[in-house]
């Protein structure tokens, strides 16, 4: 008797995966910001303005902006948080690093406090892959 397939995760989708420079697959990146407080609101609405065409310059694409949060596990509350899909960690260091960026980076930097973290998404299929070892071959 076969196992039950498990459900195909999303995380596993072809279209995570994007063809890099030689044909080399290179795993997408994102970028999380949490934007803790806005000292100031016209420099901000001005770098808001101007910062995504160079995202979408570099591949890159807002999912969340904002909006409202469903708290689930532990004490993080984010004030406002900001996330961009990068076709790679490459592009997404290419745009944060680019000049067309950088003016706009140090303006919000400025007039922003809050965090930023980049994650490339590389060891999503080893870490949820079944282990042999794991009860019912359920991913670790």
């Amino acid at each position: 008797m076969s196992r039950p397939r498990r459900p195909h995760s999303p995380l596993h989708r072809s279209d995570r995966r994007h063809v890099g420079r030689g044909g080399a697959r290179t795993m997408t990146a994102y970028c999380l910001w949490n934007v803790r407080a806005v000292h100031d609101p016209a420099a901000m609405a001005d770098y808001v303005a101007k910062v995504p065409p160079t995202v979408a310059q570099f591949g890159g694409e807002y999912l969340v902006v904002g909006g409202p949060l469903e708290p689930v596990e532990g004490e993080w509350r984010p004030d406002y948080p900001v996330l961009i899909r990068f076709p790679s960690m490459a592009s997404a260091r290419a745009w944060y690093d680019s000049p067309e960026y950088g003016a706009l980076r140090e303006q919000r930097l400025r007039a922003t406090s809050g965090d930023a973290v980049f994650m490339d998404s590389s060891g999503v299929t080893e870490h949820l892959a079944p282990r042999p070892d794991a009860p019912s071959g359920r991913a670790h």
